[in-house]
């Protein structure tokens, strides 16, 4: 049973009442989804426990926490209209949040929710195994390592996982060195035997390798999360072994192109080790790391008139200043290809826009198959361009069919360029009433909006990266920089950087030398919004510095506070669920 299979078996566990949000497309993508019995008990098992992945990375749960506290990212009070939502985002960014945030309780319950699937899948999957049944064994060990990455993830946020064998018991709460030596023990246990030739959408054993890495590369920081984090070398010697062990297997490679890696039909990209597989089917997906952060007025496909953005969150000053300060004079986007992708190619005669306003620009447009165009992505900076609707609602169009691409007018919000100026993205944003107006803060355009969707929203086909090989070689520099191998290290970080050849005038240039600040400077660079910089901050020890809208450095922020519903709901077993330090 290979990664496709899972895909019906997802769409048909999200049928559930509880996933308002759900449409379903009934499709088997999977010829082997054949026969009756223990297969589809199998298939039937893991299904619910990966596919509340797609819950867990929501927007809202844990890919706006890890982002939105850190400072990659800041989501204002749009316009005074847009984004409020109880001010979670605010008091994330600021690390003012409470127990009562709901964007902390949110990321807890969907991640919860994901341990509690997954045991139940382990439930199903370990009789079958221990009769013998070698496909259920393949799949418990999936499991397994599910389990473990999940509670990875709560150890990274709240300092804490569940030690749970049977959705009967209680679980068991460990911290600190006893949590890390659990998860260890659940890798440990998969890394010799789980399957090695899974697809990505899957956990095959590079990803177990990769999540000890991230374990022995993070335990200075799980063992004392308050303290200064103390790098012991049989941890670092670690990270080295089990990186080493994927990058000498020869089965992945850095992608040529960097936006590819977040295109459709990723999911063959050769670079990626781990991913949500979307590939189409189920609606409540993730178009939402690809519009989130886009203007309201931007349409990224024309063929789709709600293929808008949403003014989510922007790129602080702080984070985009890291690229200016590495690249001085010359234009990041002149110099790295992770920074940029220009796919709208404006006619010489249109790039002026002096004099030019939507008040005399009707006929400032150039033409294009509307499945043609392309929104530029990485760091969207100045004006956009893009499709323009008329009074009528539909995307105006030439003569021959195709649509117009103008500048984009500023429809969303109620600032003074509202329907009289272009969209056009500032460097500064904040949360005064100046500093948060729509068009406030460069832009992330990271994930391609879908070309396999049937509105550009929903039913994705760009699988969510959260593992690929490029995270590998950064840990096994880190690990080797702390080791003090200062030439090893540097010789990682550029294998990363001559890899991306497919735009040569923008490969990044190699490095001269390497320190802990260039290497966190270069996961910024390369990993951005992809769910790392909290964590990446923390461990270099950056995450109590101040940046905008943000200065509070109070060490006991570094974990998040344990919700308040979860505190109550389990108050029946006295001092089970103890708050984090500070809160």
């Amino acid at each position: 049973m290979n990664n496709k299979a899972l895909l019906i078996l997802i769409v048909a566990f999200l049928a559930i009442p509880h996933w308002s949000c759900t449409d379903l497309q009934e499709s088997v993508l999977d010829e082997s989804l054949t026969g009756a019995g223990r297969a589809e008990v199998i298939s039937g098992a893991i299904a619910p426990a990966y596919g509340q992945l797609s819950r867990t990375w929501l927007h809202t749960s844990n890919y706006g926490l890890q982002l939105i506290a850190s400072d990659e990212a800041i989501l204002p009070y749009r316009g005074g209209t847009d984004w409020f939502d109880g001010g979670k985002f605010i008091a994330v960014h600021q690390h003012t949040m409470t127990s009562g945030n709901d964007l902390v309780r949110s990321s807890w319950n969907e991640i919860t929710k994901n341990i509690s699937r997954a045991v139940s899948a382990i439930e199903v999957l370990r009789p079958l195994a221990e009769e013998g049944n070698a496909q259920a064994a393949s799949a418990l060990y999936e499991m397994i390592a599910l389990r473990a990455y999940l509670n990875m993830l709560m150890l990274d946020s709240w300092g804490l996982v569940f030690e749970k064998e049977s959705s009967a018991d209680l679980s068991t709460i460990l911290r600190g060195q006893e949590a890390i030596a659990y998860v260890e023990s659940e890798l440990l246990y998969v890394a010799d035997v789980i399957n090695k030739n899974l697809a990505p959408g899957r956990l095959s054993q590079a990803a177990v390798w990769g999540l000890l890495s991230r374990l022995y590369l993070n335990a200075a920081v799980y063992r004392d999360p308050y303290g200064k984090p103390d790098f012991r070398a049989e941890d670092m010697n670690k990270v080295v072994q089990y990186t080493s062990n994927i990058l000498n297997a020869g089965q992945f490679s850095i992608s040529p192109e960097y936006f590819e890696l977040f295109n459709d039909n990723n999911n063959k990209n050769a670079e990626i080790i781990f991913s949500l597989d979307q590939r189409g089917v189920v609606r409540e997906e993730h178009s939402r790391w690809t519009y989130w952060s886009i203007a309201g007025s931007m349409f990224g496909r024309p063929e789709f008139s709600s293929a808008d953005g949403t003014d989510g969150p922007s790129f602080t000053s702080d984070y985009y200043q890291t690229w200016v300060e590495a690249y001085g004079s010359t234009d990041p986007a002149a110099a790295d290809a992770r920074f940029f992708q220009e796919n709208i190619i404006l006619p010489e005669e249109l790039k002026d826009l002096s004099g030019v306003s939507p008040a005399n620009d009707a006929d400032h447009y150039y033409c294009i198959k509307d499945v043609d165009f392309e929104m530029n992505r990485g760091i969207l900076r100045g004006v956009l361009w893009g499709p323009r609707k008329g009074s009528d609602g539909a995307f105006l169009k030439c003569d021959d069919g195709r649509v117009r691409i103008y500048p984009v007018i500023q429809t969303k919000g109620n600032g003074p360029d509202r329907n009289v100026g272009y969209v056009s993205h500032t460097e500064d944003v904040d949360f005064s009433n100046e500093g948060r107006l729509h068009n406030k803060g460069y832009r992330c355009a990271k994930y391609q909006f879908s070309r396999t969707s049937p509105n550009a929203n929903d039913f994705s086909s760009v699988d969510l990266v959260l593992m690929r090989l490029a995270e590998i070689y950064l840990m096994r520099a880190e690990a080797k920089l702390r080791l003090g191998d200062t030439a090893g290290a540097l010789a990682d970080v550029n294998a990363i950087r001559a890899g991306r050849t497919a735009r040569p005038d923008v490969t990044p240039p190699a490095l001269t030398t390497i320190n802990l600040d260039i290497l966190f400077r270069e996961r910024g660079f390369e990993l951005y919004w992809e769910g790392f910089r909290r964590g990446d901050q923390i461990r270099f020890g950056k995450y109590e510095d101040s940046w905008t809208e943000k200065t509070d450095s109070d060490v006991f922020k570094r974990l998040f506070p344990i919700p308040q519903s979860a505190i109550d709901g389990a108050s029946n077993v006295k001092g089970y669920l103890v708050q984090n330090q500070g809160y």
